[in-house]
């Protein structure tokens, strides 16, 4: 049975991958004055003096909303919010598991902009933190925008922050291998979009120096009028010497290609032309835009991609369990740059310089110990910078 089927009957079988538990009993009179009335109202009133009380006397310490329009679901494209739902309570449930995080998946009937914002601000009370997921870019940048505007909880869309955290962490291990610095490597993105966006700039945040990005027509460049402004931005922030042309060029004399695009893009010949010891992180899912056999024989030193079928998989499940626990945990009110940096060098971090090799770049998903170092991280981050309430 493929895995497809198998998968299939797994979610009819259960119904449903999440459910909700009380934590504790109703079992006599005393019980229930406790938990609801009489009792209720004191929590109430303290909560009513100070909204702060909320993180002492209900759960939102420890909620996250799992929120998505279903726009860009997986490699399936706009599905609809409710054939997202299963992917939301798997997000969910990788929460409880990996970090302890109760969170909720919420499929939102709109792709306006400002409804899905007002919507989330609405429904903001109950949580202590808010995962955007599969909205569809340029869109979610803009929501992503005006949430961090409009609330004083953390708003974090993981198909941008976290891939680009775990990007990052991968590539501060590759770098130790092959000998070369942050600030002295030449680095491609082909994908322009919302990952190649956050990739991008957290690269910038890191000290890369020298990047260009591409998107299906080529290098970005400041010569050339954008309709869109992402396009624009990145064009202003990258390719230092307006090089001009495709991803071939971009790729000649390069040390690292990061690749959030298309399936098979990526020739050989693409990696023969890059500097010696070279990086491929080929991330296109299912299929990347090159192989790791082929790229390893055009002489890529160390290939990473999104497949757990192969060495070096760049997973963001990594990255987000652990950032909203060390955010909750410090009662941060957003997540910054500092705390993404720290989670990227925590997760790095996670493996011992002697045990890092080509194969062996980024830590394993079901490493708990990685998500205990994030959470502490991002924790120590957030007091650091000054959004932690604690």
């Amino acid at each position: 049975m493929s895995i497809y089927k198998e998968s299939l009957a797994f979610h009819k079988n259960l119904r449903g991958k999440i459910e909700v538990k009380s934590r504790t009993k109703i079992t006599n009179e005393k019980d229930l004055s406790l938990a609801y009335t009489p009792g209720v109202a004191e929590p109430c009133r303290e909560i009513h003096k100070d909204e702060k009380n909320s993180y002492i006397y209900t759960r939102r310490w420890n909620t996250v909303a799992v929120i998505s329009d279903g726009t860009a679901v997986l490699g399936l494209g706009d599905i609809g919010p409710l054939a997202s739902m299963p992917v939301m309570e798997g997000k969910s449930i990788l929460f409880k598991e990996f970090a302890d995080v109760d969170a909720f998946p919420i499929v939102l009937n709109t792709k306006d902009v400002d409804e899905i914002v007002n919507t989330i601000y609405n429904i903001s009370p109950s949580f202590g933190g808010i995962n955007l997921e599969d909205i569809s870019a340029p869109r979610c940048i803009e929501i992503e925008n005006k949430l961090k505007e409009k609330l004083d909880i953390p708003v974090f869309h993981d198909d941008q922050h976290g891939t680009a955290i775990v990007v990052l962490s991968a590539l501060i291990n590759a770098l130790k291998i092959v000998k070369k610095d942050l600030k002295d490597i030449k680095l491609v993105i082909n994908g322009a979009g919302s990952a190649g966006s956050a990739i991008c700039k957290l690269l910038i945040s890191s000290g890369v120096k020298d990047i260009l990005v591409c998107d299906k027509d080529g290098i970005l460049s400041k010569d050339i009028n954008y309709d869109n402004p992402l396009h624009k931005e990145l064009s202003n922030l990258t390719n230092k010497n307006n090089l001009k042309g495709d991803l071939k060029i971009a790729m000649k004399n390069s040390d690292v290609f990061i690749g959030v695009s298309a399936p098979n893009i990526v020739s050989k010949e693409m990696v023969s032309s890059m500097n010696k010891d070279s990086i491929v992180f080929a991330m296109a899912n299912p299929t990347p835009e090159i192989f790791p056999e082929d790229a390893k024989s055009a002489g890529a030193r160390i290939v990473g991609t999104g497949r757990s079928d192969f060495p070096n998989q760049i997973n963001n499940v990594l990255a987000f369990p652990g950032i909203f626990r060390g955010a909750l945990d410090s009662r941060a009110s957003d997540i910054n740059e500092e705390m993404k940096l720290a989670s990227a060098y925590a997760i790095a971090n996670s493996i011992k310089d002697e045990d890092l090799n080509e194969n062996n770049i980024i830590p394993k998903p079901f490493d708990l110990e990685v998500q205990k170092n994030v959470a502490e991280s991002v924790k120590s981050a957030a007091i650091s910078s000054g959004v932690s309430r604690l």
